[in-house]
C-alpha cells in the first residue's frame, strides 16, 4: 500500500515538474521544450503519459496503432475521417471539410506513410467524394481544385509503387476517371491530362 503510494507521488512530481519546465519556457514550447522535461521521466513516467496521450483522443489512437503495426487493418480509422468528412451525412447537418479529410492522410503519413497506405488512402478519398458528387449538387470551387489535386497525388502514390504492386490501383483511377466525366468544373478534362501524362493509356 505505501509503496504504492508512493509511486503515485512521485509520478504526479514527475508531472508538475514537467509543467514547470514547460510554463519556465516562452509563451510556445518547442519540442526541445518538451524533450527536456520528458528527460526527467522514467520508464514508468513514460508509459503513462503515452497512456495518457493514447486516451486523449481516436486521432492519436490511430496514429499509435499505425505506427506500431497493430490492428488487422490500420487504415479504417483514417478512412472513417476522410468518409465524414469528405462525404458528410448532409441529413444530419454534417459539415464538409476538405481540410479535415486531408489531414487524415497527412496523419497516416505521419504515423507510418506506407506507400501502399497512401495510394489506398488518396484513392479512398476520391471515391469517397465523387460518391457524394453523384448524389447531390455541390459549387464550391475549392471541393473540385482538391479533387483534381487528389487524383493527381494518387498517381504519384501508385506510381512509386513495385510496378507489380500498381495494376489495381490504376485499374480503380482508371474507373474512376471514367466515373468522373459528368462531374464539371474542368474535372474530366484535367483528369485526362493528368492520366495521360503519366502514359497510363498503355495500362488500357
Amino acid at each position: 500500500m505505501y509503496l504504492e503510494r508512493a509511486k503515485k507521488l512521485a509520478h504526479k512530481a514527475i508531472i508538475e515538474r514537467f509543467v514547470a519546465v514547460v510554463r519556465s519556457k516562452n509563451a510556445s514550447p518547442t519540442w526541445s521544450d518538451v524533450r527536456a522535461a520528458l528527460l526527467d521521466f522514467d520508464r514508468a513516467g513514460l508509459l503513462s503519459l503515452a497512456q495518457d496521450l493514447y486516451n486523449a483522443s481516436k486521432d492519436n489512437q490511430a496514429f499509435l496503432h499505425a505506427r506500431l503495426g497493430l490492428g488487422h487493418d490500420q487504415l479504417q480509422p483514417f478512412k472513417a475521417s476522410i468518409s465524414n468528412w469528405i462525404c458528410p451525412d448532409l441529413m444530419k447537418n454534417q459539415p464538409i471539410s476538405v481540410s479535415r479529410a486531408k489531414k487524415a492522410i497527412a496523419d497516416y503519413r505521419k504515423a507510418i506513410g506506407r506507400p501502399d497506405g497512401m495510394a489506398e488512402l488518396s484513392i479512398f478519398y476520391y471515391e469517397e467524394a465523387l460518391g457524394f458528387l453523384e448524389s447531390c449538387s455541390m459549387e464550391d470551387e475549392s471541393y473540385f481544385v482538391a479533387l483534381i489535386r487528389m487524383y493527381e497525388q494518387s498517381l504519384e502514390f501508385v506510381l512509386s509503387l513495385p510496378p507489380a504492386e500498381r495494376a489495381n490501383y490504376l485499374e480503380r483511377l482508371d474507373k474512376l476517371r471514367s466515373r468522373g466525366r459528368h462531374v464539371g468544373w474542368g474535372v474530366p478534362d484535367e483528369l485526362n491530362r493528368l492520366w495521360y501524362a503519366a502514359a497510363l493509356d498503355e495500362f488500357q
